[in-house]
């Protein structure tokens, strides 16, 4: 039997009113997000969206999941090792919802379909592997100049850090301000901007686990789905324009380990004194 004949959307998602009206609902279910990376948060931000009744999304991913995937990965199994991640989450997303409208974009997203990715987009969503930082100004920047909301939840130790782009008000690149610098510079100002509480660092028990020449660090599957839920939510609130959401120089964090929430703000970014006595800190780190 054909899975969309049977499908309803209706009876899928009812479980969602009461938290949204049925009119909030269909906004939500007209609505079209961007989702660039389908890795560790990426993919748990589709499903979680997709499980809220979103019905319309661009996906992009180049990399093919692996057996180093599987502690955090909603879409690695033994089954999907070497297969493209942008395919086997939008396999995943339409198993959800048979009816959904996802635009593959199977080549990541490059300055030749930045375009198309963007068209019609509502939020974009920022999934994109920490290392990937051309690519993730590049969206950023796009995002700005088209006035499209821009939100990232970074998987941090066992907590999560969200920060919002609002169009119209500090762009990624003045609150980062990574321009211009070599590429350890750049990381440690993307991790310094990131999380200016660094709950997370007081229990790293092995600080070797983090490799910036490999491009690799530790992870965890609880900091991807509190990413999801925290991602979410933000996206909700900015589609159904319910309440406040705090933009840029805002950044906030929770750490489920340390039970801490906290919320920083730091005017001219990477630029105010705080943030400098930070990266005095990390650039070491860095180097090792």
């Amino acid at each position: 039997m054909n899975q969309a004949s049977t499908f309803d959307y209706g009876r899928a998602f009812s479980r969602n009113i009461g938290w949204v009206t049925e009119t909030e609902q269909e906004k939500l279910r007209s609505a079209r997000v961007a989702i660039a990376g389908l890795g560790g948060v990426g993919g748990a931000h589709l499903l979680t969206l997709s499980r809220l009744g979103l019905s319309h999304f661009n996906i992009a991913d180049f990399d093919e999941f692996g057996v180093h995937n599987m502690n955090r990965q909603v879409g690695a199994f033994m089954s999907t090792v070497d297969r493209p991640k942008a395919q086997v989450l939008d396999e995943m997303a339409r198993d959800i919802n048979p009816q959904a409208d996802i635009q593959v974009f199977s080549e990541g997203v490059t300055e030749t379909n930045l375009d198309e990715f963007l068209r019609d987009v509502d939020v974009y969503v920022d999934g994109i592997d920490f290392f990937a930082l051309p690519a993730r100004r590049m969206l950023f920047k796009a995002c700005y100049e088209r006035g499209i909301p821009a939100v990232t939840a970074a998987p941090l130790g066992m907590g999560v850090a969200l920060m919002y782009f609002k169009p119209g008000g500090m762009s990624f690149e003045q609150y980062f301000q990574v321009e211009g610098h070599g590429e350890n510079e750049q990381y440690a100002r993307f991790i310094a901007g990131l999380s200016p509480a660094m709950l997370q660092r007081k229990y790293l028990v092995a600080p070797d686990a983090v490799n910036f020449k490999e491009r690799r660090g530790p992870s965890t599957m609880m900091s991807c789905d509190l990413c999801a839920g925290v991602m979410g939510t933000a996206v909700l609130k900015l589609l159904l324009e319910r309440g406040d959401l705090r933009s840029a120089p805002w950044a906030m964090q929770f750490d489920a380990y340390r039970q801490k929430l906290s919320f920083t703000w730091r005017p001219f970014g990477n630029a105010n004194p705080i943030q400098r006595l930070m990266l005095m800190l990390i650039r070491p780190l860095l180097k090792s």
